[in-house]
This record gives C-alpha cells, sequence and structure tokens, in this order.
C-alpha cells in the first residue's frame, strides 16, 4: 500500500509533471532576480520567460488580443476578487451562482454588506446544472456583471457556459467565468465565447505551483485596480499606469510559480504532440494542426490546438478513472450521491454520503487506516450543502482522480471503500 494515495485533486493537482519541479529550480536558480525593475540581462530574461509565458496562456484559453491582458495574481480567488471589485460598484447590481465558491459567495458577500451592491444568487436545479434561462430571468437594467463557475468544485456539474455567454452578449453584460475547477481539463476559448474575464488557479488543473493563479481581460473591458504600487514603469506617475498589465499588476509578481506555469504549458504542448503522432490524419484535422510532408507535426504547431489534444486527454483519463469509482459507490444502496451530473457534462469530481455513517468517520478511516487523501466538509462552497441538505451532515466526501492517478492508488481506494461501506 501507498504511504499515501491522492484523490484531492480538485483541491490541488499533485504530483505535478516533472519537468515543472525542475525548471521552477533551474530557472529560480539562474534568474532568481527582480523581473522589469532592471536592464541587467538577468532581469530582461526574467521578463521574457513572464511574456512568453503570457502568449502561451493567451493561446491556451483561445484569447486572440493583446497577451499583456493575462494579468498574474496570487491564486485564482485573488483574481476573482480583483475581477468583480474592478468591475461592480455602488448601486450595481450582480448576478451570479448558488454553486460559486467562497471566493465568489465572501466576495460578493462584502460587497453587498459594505458597499451597497445588489445581488442575486440563481440556484441550480436537482441535478447540479444552472438553468441558463434563469440568469436571463436574473438580469437588471442595472446589472454591472455576470460571474459563473465553470464546473462546481463540489458535484463535478459543468454548466452550460456557451447558453449563459450568448444570454450576457445580448445583454451587453460582461461575463466572469471562473474556470479553477476546468482550466486546463476542459478547452476553453474566450474569443469564440465571448467571455469578458476569465480567472484561473495555478496550482490545479493548470498544474503549476500553489501561490500563483491569473485572469485574461477582454479588450472591450476595462477593470478598475483594487491594488496600487511598484510596476517598474512611469514611476513618476502619481497613479496606477493604465496600460495593462501594469494596471493590474502592483509590485512583484511570483517569478517561481510563473515559471511553473510556463514549464507546465510546455508539458502540455508536448502530451499534445504525442497524443497527435498517434493518429496524426485524424486529430489533425479535427484540431487544424499543420502536418510536415513527412508526416509528422509540423515543428511550429500551433500551442493552443496542441494544448486542446492534451487536455482531451487528460480529461478522457481522470473520467475514466472516475467512473470506476463512482460504479463501486452505487454498489451500496447507503451512498447517497450528490447531483446527477451527466457523462457529457462533468469533471472527474464526485461528492456523496453514506447513511449511517458521519463524513468526519468516514474522512478519518480513509486517511487513517487506508492513506487515502480526500476532502471531507463543505468544500468553501457551503449554498450547494444548503440547498442539499448536507450541512448538519458535515458536508460530504470529495473524490478528485487526477491524471497522474494509477493503478496502485485506484485499487487502494476501492479496496477502502469496500471495507468501509460495507
Amino acid at each position: 500500500m501507498k504511504d499515501n494515495a491522492y484523490f484531492d485533486n480538485a483541491a490541488t493537482t499533485w504530483p505535478k509533471p516533472e519537468p515543472v519541479y525542475r525548471f521552477m529550480d533551474s530557472f529560480f536558480r539562474s534568474h532568481g532576480v527582480n523581473p522589469g525593475r532592471s536592464g541587467s540581462l538577468l532581469a530582461v530574461e526574467a521578463e521574457q520567460m513572464i511574456t512568453a509565458t503570457r502568449r502561451m496562456l493567451a493561446e491556451f484559453f483561445g484569447f486572440g488580443g493583446s497577451a499583456d491582458r493575462v494579468i498574474f495574481t496570487l491564486n485564482g480567488t485573488d483574481a476573482l476578487n480583483l475581477s468583480i471589485g474592478g468591475l461592480v460598484s455602488t448601486g450595481d447590481h450582480l448576478v451570479t451562482t448558488r454553486l460559486e465558491h467562497n471566493a465568489v459567495l465572501r466576495t460578493a458577500n462584502h460587497l453587498e454588506r459594505d458597499a451597497g451592491l445588489s445581488v442575486t444568487r440563481v440556484a441550480a436545479q436537482a441535478d447540479g446544472y444552472i438553468d441558463p434561462d434563469d440568469i436571463r430571468t436574473a438580469l437588471r437594467p442595472e446589472t454591472r456583471a455576470i460571474v459563473l463557475n465553470h464546473a462546481s468544485n463540489v458535484m463535478g456539474t459543468v454548466q452550460p457556459l456557451a447558453e449563459v455567454a450568448g444570454i450576457a452578449r445580448e445583454a451587453g453584460v460582461p461575463l466572469i467565468v471562473d474556470a479553477a475547477q476546468t482550466a486546463g481539463v476542459l478547452p476553453l476559448d474566450m474569443d469564440e465565447l465571448g467571455i469578458s474575464v476569465l480567472t484561473f488557479p495555478g496550482h490545479k488543473g493548470l498544474f503549476g505551483p500553489m501561490g500563483v493563479g491569473g485572469m485574461i481581460v477582454a479588450e472591450s473591458v476595462e477593470l478598475t485596480p483594487q491594488r496600487f504600487g511598484g510596476t517598474g514603469v512611469d514611476s513618476l506617475s502619481h497613479y496606477q499606469p493604465d496600460a495593462y498589465p501594469y494596471r493590474l499588476e502592483a509590485g512583484t509578481v511570483s517569478l517561481p510559480g510563473i515559471a511553473g506555469l510556463h514549464a507546465a504549458q510546455r508539458w502540455f504542448r508536448e502530451l499534445g504532440r504525442q497524443r497527435l503522432e498517434l493518429d496524426v490524419e485524424a486529430l489533425a484535422s479535427a484540431q487544424s494542426v499543420p502536418i510536415s510532408d513527412s508526416g509528422h507535426v509540423d515543428a511550429a504547431a500551433d500551442h493552443g490546438a496542441l494544448c486542446r489534444l492534451a487536455m482531451q486527454h487528460v480529461h478522457q483519463v481522470e473520467m475514466a478513472h472516475l467512473q470506476r469509482i463512482e460504479a463501486k459507490l452505487r454498489e451500496y444502496g447507503s451512498v447517497n450521491i450528490l447531483a446527477n451530473a451527466r457523462a457529457d457534462a462533468r469533471v472527474a469530481t464526485i461528492s456523496f454520503t453514506v447513511d449511517g455513517l458521519s463524513t468526519e468517520r468516514i474522512a478519518d478511516q480513509l486517511d487513517a487506516d487506508h492513506q487515502i487523501c480526500a476532502r471531507a466538509g463543505l468544500q468553501c462552497a457551503p449554498l450547494v450543502h444548503v440547498d442539499a441538505g448536507t450541512v448538519d451532515a458535515g458536508g460530504t466526501i470529495r473524490l478528485s482522480p487526477g491524471y497522474f492517478t494509477d493503478e496502485e492508488d485506484m485499487q487502494q481506494l476501492l479496496t477502502a471503500l469496500d471495507d468501509i461501506l460495507a
């Protein structure tokens, strides 16, 4: 039995691809200086790595605007605070959902209490999905933004983003998408969908480290800065520069964190290249990836297209694990699985309770007796549990396998579930 079988990838993916560890270490050792703050060669090269990472992330998320509008933040929560706070003000109205993480809920609550913001929180249906018409109905003339959790971090249900984005476009209301559970797992095309702001953490599906995240701000949207300070440019100005990324990035960015995202982007691209080589003609046609005369992937193949292939593969692997877990849980009549997630609209996350067993007890047994790392409780999404009636039970047990989950991990978990549930 492994020392730890890890099934909490919805919180943080672990382990990371080996190139991420190596590049973070080597780059921080060789270029661990303050980027953009001097003209030294090391500082310039550090800034070049950051700029290249902005460009890769823009392609990764289907954003055709300036890469300067890829903004690095402390994490996904920080990005949501900056984007929501940067769009709304006193007297405005915000539409969001009851599926949201506290990164959105608490931000909206504080603005509602302290800044006179009006908030509508749309409830999900019994199956765990938002009805887009409920978003449309919630809109008012003073609605300044819609905030949507792309996938629930409790139930794994992927929300109808295209339909909600269409409603937002028709109404002329900016759409903020929290891609915490889908970035790196499901391909996202900002331009095609018309997303105004896309926020993401670095440490989940993007396979980067903790302590870094980001957002991409469409060129049709202007966010009011929420932080102020040094930028390395226009230092005589009394105020934060208007130009991106400096408008929203104050102070020194996380060079090691961005290096990790940089390496992870290269890992995605290489994984996509490997997948493409397995079935060049079919996959190349599907993703519009150029093929050389020799029948191999063109060395200059589009980063975004290759990464989409990688994400499709990552999702397939994770979902294969999840299907086995769900099948095991359904063997026991005492198990209650939250929502009714559809196979075509979900990520590899499942939450459940067990009749006659407390959530705390199950978590303790998984950890102490079987060395299974899972997530018990409310998963920072309290309204999901209020609506599901699981608050008094202490929330749920959440299991979220990842791309690097192996057969030994799976056998350890399935054995543990049999032991506890029987």
